[in-house]
């Protein structure tokens, strides 16, 4: 076993969580492209974006949190 073993793990949990914010951000993406392309009046649009934006910020904490794992890991690793 090295001694590195326990900080590969937490690269390699980063980087998973990183991918899964990364693909709720892409998510995001394309369900406001579909609310744009519906043709949808300016208020009935901000309020499909107003639903939307858990989903943004969400993405982005998780992904933020992943990269902070992988940071973690390479410096302590």
């Amino acid at each position: 076993m090295e001694n590195g073993f326990p900080f590969e793990w937490l690269i390699a949990a980063g980087a998973i969580i990183t991918l899964i914010g990364v693909i709720g951000i892409f998510m995001f993406i394309s369900k406001v492209r579909k609310a744009a392309r519906a043709g949808l009046d300016d208020d009935a649009l901000k309020a499909r974006l107003s639903q939307l934006m858990p989903l943004n910020l969400g993405a982005f904490f998780i992904s933020a949190i992943g990269l902070m794992m992988v940071v973690a890991g390479v410096i302590l690793g």
